[in-house]
């Protein structure tokens, strides 16, 4: 395995062997499992402070999408004992099952999630259809068309709904993003081939393959489990649109005479440069990169200079924190937009 990608691999399985045997055992195993994704990592962010360039996308690849693809298989496996943890089929207590919930929901939202975005990002249909069914089973399989045919297009602008706006709440964000990126994607699909059957409709299937998750997850604990999993998807799903909410919040793309919108630039998207929890969610806080190359690979993405890109005060996952408390969220977020809206203007 060349070396860049033994980074991602450690850190980002080290967390399915915790859940693994945390979610069977309980007891110190859960707690560990939990306090990797949240105590952990914001500390090693805080001492780790590793030079990590981009690296070679010919030899990075097929390690890469290797690495992908068994994350992927591991979140079916991990999401099938997370149902039955939470629900109770495995013994535990209420406060492990507790722990369960808040542990296997942070792997889902942070690692799951960015493997699946990585996933539907690429041009092996196999890979493609693998990260779709991921966000099926978080009950968010839209989100594999409108990512890429409404977020990419139409990103910092109000075309986007998972563009936040300066001054918007993340409560007053999620169900706007929610809403508008399951219509505004569910209509760019119908631009599709005009003799599609009514099943042929990707939506079809995403509302075929949840159904089907929550009759499995009934079947794995009853009524208790079917609640487990619903609650996991959901906060699951949570967090994906605090990374939307996050990575893009307050930037907009300015309208050029014709009315046309700028080009998608570094300039429209927050990015973070802690070694941890970048390793963590596969480089997803690398974000002015990927919307300049959306089918570049993981390893290969590259921070933008400060000139070029804002930069977020804190790591990603403790941004998503801050943005719980929107006084705070504000008080911190907002000067810096100011400031990098002037710094811009000023550059003209």
């Amino acid at each position: 395995m060349p070396f860049a990608i033994l980074g991602f691999a450690v850190v980002t399985s080290l967390p399915v062997i915790l859940l693994l045997i945390g979610g069977m055992s309980g007891g110190w195993w859960i707690g560990a499992a939990f306090l990797y994704m949240t105590g952990l990592a914001m500390v090693l962010d805080r001492l780790l402070h590793l030079a990590a360039p981009a690296t070679d996308p010919a030899t990075e690849i097929p390690a890469a999408d290797y690495l992908s693809a068994g994350l992927a298989i591991a979140h079916f496996v991990l999401l099938g004992l997370a149902v039955a943890a939470v629900a109770g089929e495995t013994g535990l207590t209420w406060w492990e099952r507790v722990l369960a919930f808040f542990a296997f929901g942070l792997f889902f939202g942070q690692v799951s999630n960015s493997n699946a975005h990585e996933l539907i990002h690429r041009s092996d249909p196999l890979l493609r259809r693998l990260g779709t069914w991921v966000f099926i089973s978080h009950l968010f399989g839209h989100h594999a068309s409108a990512h890429p045919k409404i977020h990419h297009r139409h990103v910092g602008s109000d075309e986007d709904p998972n563009s936040a706006k300066s001054g918007e709440s993340y409560y007053h964000f999620l169900p706007r993003a929610w809403w508008g990126s399951f219509s505004k994607g569910f209509r760019a699909e119908i631009l599709g081939p005009a003799e599609q059957a009514w099943y042929q409709h990707p939506y079809a299937g995403y509302a075929a393959g949840g159904l089907g998750f929550c009759l499995l997850a009934l079947v794995l604990g009853g009524w208790a489990g079917l609640g487990a999993y619903l609650g996991l998807a959901f906060y699951a799903t949570a967090q994906l649109l605090m990374s939307d909410y996050v990575q893009h919040y307050g930037l907009r793309r300015r309208v050029l005479p014709g009315g046309r919108l700028e080009p998608v630039g570094p300039q429209h998207s927050w990015n973070a440069p802690q070694w941890f929890t970048s390793r963590l969610m596969l480089n997803a806080p690398r974000h002015s990169e990927h919307h300049a190359h959306p089918a570049r690979p993981y390893p290969a993405l590259a921070l933008p200079g400060p000139d070029e890109a804002p930069t977020l005060p804190r790591s990603l996952p403790v941004m998503g924190m801050i943005a719980l408390i929107p006084s705070r969220w504000r008080g911190m977020m907002d000067p810096k937009v100011e400031d990098w809206t002037l710094r811009r203007i000023t550059a003209e």
